[in-house]
């Protein structure tokens, strides 16, 4: 599975961490509910994640 690395400033992370925590969700699931919630979207974040959606695609497809 290819591997994604973000950059984040430090407070920024601790935001993220804390609200995972208190939703009761994985990092990377607050992360994505994020993305696909349509919070303060920027281009750059609704380009990648279209990215991200056909990279997944195309996956599902080269398995079947």
């Amino acid at each position: 599975m290819p591997k994604l690395t973000l950059e984040l400033d430090l407070e920024l992370y601790r935001l993220l961490v804390q609200a995972s925590r208190t939703a009761g969700l994985s990092l990377e699931d607050e992360c994505r509910r994020r993305l696909e919630g349509g919070v303060r979207r920027s281009r750059y974040m609704e380009a990648l994640l279209a990215e991200l959606r056909a990279d997944d695609e195309q996956r599902r497809a080269e398995g079947s």
